[in-house]
């Protein structure tokens, strides 16, 4: 990357060069296309490319080779090299030069993927007045010096391994990367060029503009619209407001004025990204309820850095309300108030605050942890009783009640009231399918499916199943499949050593109480077989675990299967106690139990 002085205005060129061995069908897979930057904020100065067969002939490419497409979806046009002819053993070499609007306020490179770099090289030259600041990840230190007139900022490694994706891993967040942006103005005497304070105080300033009168008043009439009165619950009212723009106001995805103007989206109900949040903000003022604005990442994609202040941490945005330690995703339809992605939790964020001097209204902004929902918060409850048909024991009568809360509850209850007829009961039905893909389902009951049920009951469903695959006959035997009954179940497999962390979105609770009636004139012959006992403590604290049990009481089989996760991130230290936790699920779900006459 190089930053250049043209006249009065600072641009950018960029040079990425490659050259790279194809050994594999996979790899000349990936290389038989190399697309090219094109975007009306850029040129393209100079691109070449070319390919060194085995035997050492080297064809380059001419620019007829360079073509252009269409993405079907969105329009986006793209420029490609076509490369032909790439044998095993070929070197695909190309390189390209980008004359771009520059960006230093943070950006972030990527330098790892799955294959192995003999020689990898990052530059970065700057005037000699502007100073940056880097921080590298699984990478050694950035090294500065200078040439005639230029800061240079370097980074070289020698024989960098791949890094091969694994099942759950935050694979972006842990490749090999470095972060940089300008920190100094040495001609003007200026330090500390991108900052938070700076960053908070405009962020605040533009979200928190003065509504215009008649803003004001279309903002009450919305707010009498939704039956908000000064008394209702301030949660209650937070609910409400959040359904009501997720429902009513549709999100585009241009940003014009009139989709940033409050006017105008509570008028014709369409609205930005951040006219949303300006929407919120707004209303959220005008109701008297505290809250902040927060600044994090995905962070299975880039881990927000607590230590490093660049603006390319500052991507996704919550609304905190500190009176109840919870959080909203105003851009985010799937999500509702109390359970935010939870891929922005267990992160880090920039939390920014409202401050009054007398008359003067500004922010600041101040780094904090965004603590992850409970498990005990998201839970998957499942009541089972089963029967036995009195004239064959092969047929299975299954009442099971089904309760859902909080990120299971997430992207269905909201919407619930929503989805009519048909696909309404192939929906419920879906759930009771997961028991027994063959069974005849009655649905008995709903509860909970109303919008304004979530965070505050559960979404439950209630449905009688018909089974006739649930129990084999074996002789005098019947072979009952008990596991069966909480549904296909995930299973980890892990042939060579664990590389990555593991991380899931959220912490989670699964409850199963299954109450089976044993059929008169028989025993269970191999109970045991019920009890299952993994976990994991740390600290004094159970984190995570799989516990299944049983108790006789007459002819009722009592059976508990719980399993909990109480935390997200899970360290390769402790993959493999993570793994026997997560498999004991699929050993019950391979539970039969024995029914034999007694004697």
């Amino acid at each position: 990357m190089e930053f250049i002085f043209d006249g009065e205005n600072l641009a950018e060129f960029a040079l990425q060069h490659r050259a790279v061995w194809l050994n594999s069908d996979e790899s000349i897979e990936d290389f038989n296309r190399i697309y090219l930057p094109y975007s009306a904020s850029s040129e393209l100065v100079v691109s070449r490319a070319r390919v060194i067969q085995p035997g050492g002939k080297a064809q380059e490419l001419d620019q007829s080779k360079i073509l252009t497409a269409q993405d079907e979806e969105t329009g986006q046009q793209y420029k490609y090299f076509a490369f032909e002819g790439i044998e095993k053993g070929s070197i695909v070499e190309y390189y390209y030069v980008e004359r771009k609007q520059p960006s230093y306020n943070g950006r972030k490179y990527r330098l790892q993927s799955k294959y192995r770099v003999e020689d990898l090289s990052f530059e970065l030259l700057s005037p000699s007045n502007l100073g940056f600041a880097f921080k590298t990840y699984a990478l050694p230190e950035i090294q500065e010096d200078s040439v005639p007139g230029k800061n240079r900022y370097r980074l070289s490694v020698k024989g960098m391994k791949g890094l091969e994706n694994e099942q759950s891993a935050p694979y972006n967040a842990s490749r090999a990367s470095l972060v940089y942006k300008i920190d100094e103005n040495k001609a003007r005497n200026r330090r500390n060029l991108v900052s938070y304070k700076t960053a908070s105080q405009n962020i605040f300033k533009y979200y928190n503009e003065e509504p215009s009168k008649k803003a004001a008043k279309l903002l009450q009439d919305f707010f009498t619209e939704l039956g908000i009165t000064a008394t209702a619950d301030e949660e209650a009212k937070i609910r409400m407001l959040e359904n009501a723009i997720k429902r009513g106001i549709y999100e585009a995805e241009v940003d014009g004025d009139a989709q940033k103007d409050l006017e105008q989206i509570l008028t014709n109900k369409v609205a930005s990204s951040t006219g949303v949040i300006k929407l919120y903000v707004a209303a959220l003022d005008a109701l008297g309820i505290e809250n902040q604005i927060v600044f994090t990442t995905d962070r299975g994609e880039t881990v927000f850095d607590k230590d490093f202040e660049a603006y390319n941490f500052l991507q996704e945005v919550l609304l905190y309300f500190p009176k109840y330690k919870k959080y909203l995703a105003p851009n985010e339809s799937n999500s509702r108030y109390g359970f935010p992605p939870g891929e922005y939790t267990d992160n880090y964020g920039l939390f920014i605050k409202q401050v009054k001097v007398g008359s003067y209204v500004s922010a600041v902004g101040k780094v904090q942890y965004i603590a992850p929902v409970r498990a005990d918060k998201s839970i998957d409850r499942m009541k089972i009783d089963v029967n036995f048909d009195a004239d064959d024991l092969s047929q299975n009568t299954v009442k099971l009640g089904l309760e859902m809360t909080g990120y299971y509850a997430v992207y269905l209850q909201p919407f619930f009231d929503l989805v009519k007829g048909k696909e309404r009961d192939d929906l419920i039905e879906s759930f009771g399918k997961r028991v027994d893909a063959n069974a005849d389902i009655k649905v008995l009951e709903v509860k909970g499916g109303n919008p304004a049920d979530f965070g505050v009951k559960p979404l439950e469903f209630i449905m009688e199943l018909q089974s006739q695959s649930l129990t084999e006959k074996a002789g005098r035997k019947f072979l009952f499949k008990l596991g069966q009954l909480i549904g296909p179940q995930i299973e980890m497999y892990q042939e060579k050593a664990r590389v990555l962390p593991l991380e899931n979105d959220f912490t989670r609770t699964y409850y199963r109480t299954i109450t089976l009636q044993i059929p008169e004139g028989y025993r269970v012959v191999n109970p045991e077989d019920i009890n299952i006992d993994h976990h994991y403590i740390k600290d004094g604290q159970e984190l995570m675990y799989f516990r299944s049990s049983y108790e006789q009481k007459g002819n009722q089989l009592i059976i508990k299967a719980d399993e909990s996760y109480d935390i997200n991130k899970i360290p390769v230290e402790i993959f493999e106690q993570y793994r026997t936790v997560i498999n004991s699920a699929a050993d019950f779900n391979k539970v039969t139990l024995v029914l034999e006459p007694v004697q």
